[in-house]
Formats: C-alpha cells, structure tokens, sequence
C-alpha cells in the first residue's frame, strides 16, 4: 500500500489496523560511470515495495533528496544541508504523528544521511524533554538496506574485495534489477578504484575523478540484484515487523 496512491479515507482505515509506516529515504548523487543518480533513493524504495507486497504496510514517499554536498562537483548531484535534512525530517514525522501514526521506519539507502537522520531524531525526541511537545509514544528507527546480515553475506560472496564504499556493485545491481531496461555498461578505469578520505565537493572530485570509491561497478547485475534484493526484503521484513511490536 503506497501513500501517493491511496485516498485520505484509505489511510484513515488503515491507522485503525496499524500505526505503522516505512519511510524509504536516499539521495541523487552520482554513482559513477554506471551508476544512476538515483541509487540511494531506487535501492531503499525497492526493498520497502518488496516488504508491501508481502505484509500489510504503508510506503510513504520517498525522501530523494539527501546530505550530499560532498557529490556536488559531479553534474547531476542535487544536495540538502544536514540542517535543512534535518528540518525535512522533523516536520515529516510531526505531519505523520498529528495522523497517528506511532511507529515511523525509515529505511535509508545512503550512508551520508545517517547521522543526519539520527541528529533528527534526537531533535523530535527532545521536544518531548523539553515539555515542548509530548511524543512518548512515538517510536522512531534507521535501518540501511545495504547493511542487513543478509546483503552482507551475498555481497561478500559475490564481490569480495571489489565492492568498496561508494558506487558499489551491490548497489548498482539493485538499480538493475529495479530498473532493467536503464542498466548501462561503461568502462572502469582504474578496474578497482582508490580508496581515501573526503572533505568537499572539489576535494572529492580531485581525488575519485569517475565518482568511485574503492568499487568495481562494472561487476553489477541484474540477477545479483535480485538476489540482494531478497537478502534485504527477508531481513527488513523481520527487523520492521519486530519494531512494531516494541
């Protein structure tokens, strides 16, 4: 059940049943030679309409947008500051709590937005230390796609030293999968990519020219993508339905 297809009515009906939503959030960065700008937000999408079609459960919108300066020298990139990430996110969970929902899921497909997300969190909860507001019975969680027990195991199995940090083969080939008809094949040079620190946007651009961190994207697959999207959907499945239960 998605959000943006669903009529107030509907919704409405549906809080009787469950206080409960996912909240798929990413970014539109660039991914390498290979790799869509719109990883980090088709990857946690995906998994999140695989976990609605096997339970009952509500997909927000996805949040496309994330903290991802450091990707702006790239063409393509788009970009929110953590503070103003962090005032979408506050004003998201408010609009989705004045409803009444209660259990709000956010499954993340990119690692720049973590501590933005968590910053957030702490922000919602401290109105209610602060006598600001009172959301005791709100219950908020952060899950990566990428990092369930489950992706971690195929990812290794199948890409060992060559998945690197960033524009990975694992996620390229979920955007495969998702989106067959748009995989694309280019030439990666270096074969592996280096590895390294970043700062900003130039500083990032100087030191990965092609994007890559670490990673061998041209390994990408339809069939690993499917295969690392039923590693997430079985792990996100079990880890959000016992976040229900808390």
């Amino acid at each position: 059940m998605r959000l943006q297809t669903s009529t107030w009515p509907e919704v409405e009906t549906y809080l009787k049943r469950s206080t409960g939503i996912i909240v798929p959030i990413g970014s539109t960065e660039q991914h390498g030679p290979n790799g869509m700008l719109g990883t980090d937000s088709i990857c946690p999408e995906t998994v999140a309409f695989g976990v609605a079609e096997s339970m009952e459960v509500l997909i927000a919108p996805t949040i496309s947008i994330g903290q991802a300066h450091h990707h702006l020298g790239f063409p393509g990139s788009i970009a929110l500051r953590p503070s103003t990430l962090m005032a979408v996110l506050i004003d998201v969970v408010r609009s989705l709590y004045r409803h009444g929902f209660r259990h709000i899921y956010f499954l993340n497909g990119h690692g720049g937005n973590i501590a933005t997300v968590n910053a957030a969190f702490q922000e919602i909860y401290a109105l209610s230390s602060y006598g600001d507001a009172d959301l005791s019975d709100l219950r908020l969680k952060l899950s990566n796609w990428f990092a369930t027990a489950g992706v971690r195991s195929a990812t290794k199995q199948l890409y060992g030293d060559q998945e690197g940090s960033h524009a990975t083969p694992s996620e390229v080939s979920l955007t495969f999968y998702a989106y067959p008809d748009e995989a694309k094949v280019a030439t990666m040079s270096p074969t592996l990519a280096p590895t390294g620190v970043i700062r900003d946007a130039d500083d990032y651009r100087a030191r990965f020219a092609d994007g890559r961190i670490g990673s061998n994207p041209a390994l990408a697959t339809v069939d690993a993508g499917e295969r690392l999207f039923k590693a997430s959907m079985a792990d996100i499945l079990e880890d959000y339905g016992e976040f229900l239960a808390s």
